[in-house]
């Protein structure tokens, strides 16, 4: 069966692309909005969706997505309402979706149920960003038993033995964490960026994506030069916030959000 991450790579590679990866939290401004907003998002140039399962302790994440999660998690959001969202979002697109959690709402839900569950529901893989390849054999197992790609985090403080042990349990893509510290935009990409994305590449084929503060036009434009994908999170969550904030309505917040898309995958 092809998966459709990879084939999103793979034809963007035959065309000379690269991948604009934008991550919302899923369920922030309710769950129409997160069903309005990823077909416009590829509308808007998107290639990959990643949906950040709202989580009470996002430690890994900046201030913008976690006032998101309190947002979502405020108004009952859970994984079952994300499961729903997705099964609405595959009435209209076809675009591959990154389920992006923390272990504990994974293990709440249970691995065998939500690989079941989120498979049946149309996601494409997941990313659980505090689970580790030494740790993460059960994990893995119930994924792959469903097909579903399992993207796993490099920083630039990995070293050669561990960047090759990630790159080994990855499946879809490798995602290049750019900076030490937490999600959020940053006026100035790192300079790690490159040397880490070629320490990847030294150990695997699969396409190599980057985030963490990737957040202006021109930042993606640098993250394409040396990498397959440019993943955009918290400048995209802060204009959804930013429309909340005038009282917008689903349709307005996802509009706003698919406008700031596009002027990232204008700049290709």
């Amino acid at each position: 069966m092809v998966r459709r991450i990879g084939e999103t790579f793979r034809q963007l590679q035959a065309e000379g692309g690269k991948a604009l990866i934008p991550f919302v939290v899923s369920g922030d401004a309710g769950i129409e909005t997160t069903v309005r907003l990823v077909p416009e998002l590829e509308a808007a140039g998107a290639h990959i969706v990643e949906l950040g399962i709202p989580f009470s302790d996002p430690v890994a994440d900046g201030p913008v997505i976690q006032r998101a999660a309190m947002r979502a998690l405020a108004g009952g959001y859970g994984m079952a309402d994300h499961l729903r969202a997705v099964e609405e979002i595959r009435k209209k697109s076809e675009i591959p979706i990154l389920l992006f959690s923390y272990y504990n709402p994974v293990y709440q839900y249970g691995l065998e149920a939500l690989a079941r569950d989120a498979k049946n529901a149309g996601v494409d893989g997941i990313l659980v960003t505090d689970v580790t390849p030494e740790e993460g054999d059960a994990y893995r197992a119930a994924m792959d038993a469903r097909e579903l790609d399992c993207v796993f985090l490099v920083a630039p403080t990995s070293g050669e033995e561990r960047v090759a042990k990630i790159a080994a349990c990855s499946g879809g893509f490798v995602y290049v964490v750019s900076r030490a510290g937490v999600t959020g935009a940053r006026q100035a990409l790192s300079d790690m960026v490159a040397p880490t994305v070629a320490r990847v590449r030294r150990h695997t084929a699969l396409p190599v994506a980057v985030g963490f503060g990737v957040s202006r036009p021109e930042q993606v434009r640098a993250v394409w030069e040396v990498a397959d994908g440019a993943v955009v999170g918290s400048a995209l969550v802060a204009e959804m916030e930013a429309e909340l904030g005038r009282g917008g309505s689903p349709a307005q917040v996802a509009a706003r959000a698919a406008a700031f898309c596009r002027s990232l995958a204008e700049n290709r």
